[in-house]
């Protein structure tokens, strides 16, 4: 029997015995895969204080509560996302920590890039598609564990979502920007992969893995070159253009008097366009 053209293929779960083969290739990653689980940052930052090593990668087929930045929830249909979160347990000095999110979502953009999409990243933690819709976020959290902090990277990518299902009407999906529904499994395979290797390459560089980071991600950044609307905790906002993302990976803004001011992504509540992309 064949689907009708407006039937969609059925949602099936995560491969696990591919995803344990694949990790089995990868000694510097391990695999905790759950059904459904309220948020895998909390799962992770669990294992992390009971001493999980670096590298852990909780995956929920299904995550029911994910969180995001400031608290902020968000759900999404079975069978449509790979949610995913990453224990890391940083050796770098702490004032460089700061850029931890941002190369998160620069490898995942550089991922989804891969599989032919045109992705760039949106300071501090969204990946997007088609100019401005997010199809990614990333939340990271610094966990104090016995063996000393450490990082619990959470990353949320819309894969099988169809645009009645989006949280928002500024997001996407990997099956809305590209006819076909991608394969999550792979997907979830290809983005761990890149999000480890550019952290190992982070890691070993010292001074220099930064500035290499730093330059790769200002030319993948949306936000630099446009006007903005920064909203900051209290009601204030800073109003002015973006022109640069400094060595601890805050955003620079120069204003109408050209001053410039710095802000750090645990500072804003948003970033938004003040005037639309060219």
């Amino acid at each position: 029997m064949t689907a009708s053209p407006t039937q969609r293929p059925a949602r099936g779960p995560l491969d696990a015995q591919r995803l344990s083969s694949a990790f089995a290739l990868h000694p510097d990653l391990s695999l905790e895969l759950l059904a459904e689980a309220p948020s895998t940052n909390q799962v992770a930052a669990e294992r992390a204080r009971a001493g999980a090593a670096e590298g852990l990668v909780v995956v929920a087929d299904h995550q029911v509560a994910g969180r995001g930045r400031l608290d902020r929830t968000w759900d999404t249909p079975p069978g449509t996302a790979v949610t995913f979160s990453i224990v890391l347990r940083p050796t770098v000095p702490p004032a460089v920590w700061p850029w931890l999110p941002l190369l998160v979502g620069h490898n995942v953009a550089k991922a989804i890039t891969s599989r032919g999409y045109d992705a760039r990243v949106k300071w501090p933690n969204d990946v997007l598609l088609d100019g401005d819709r997010k199809v990614a976020g990333i939340l990271v959290e610094r966990i104090d564990t016995p063996e000393g902090p450490a990082a619990v990277v959470g990353v949320g990518i819309n894969v099988d979502t169809t645009a009645d299902e989006l949280p928002v009407p500024t997001a996407t999906s990997l099956a809305i920007a590209a006819p076909g529904a991608p394969d999550r499994t792979q997907v979830l395979l290809e983005v761990v992969v890149a999000i480890r290797e550019g952290y190992d390459v982070w890691q070993a560089g010292g001074d220099l893995g930064t500035a290499r980071l730093a330059t790769s991600y200002r030319s993948h950044c949306v936000t630099l070159g446009r006007d903005v609307r920064v909203e900051v905790p209290g009601g204030g906002e800073l109003l002015g253009r973006a022109v640069d993302v400094d060595e601890h990976g805050r955003l620079v803004v120069e204003k109408a008097d050209g001053g410039k001011e710095l802000v750090g992504a645990g500072d804003v509540i948003h970033v938004r366009n003040a005037d639309p992309a060219p």
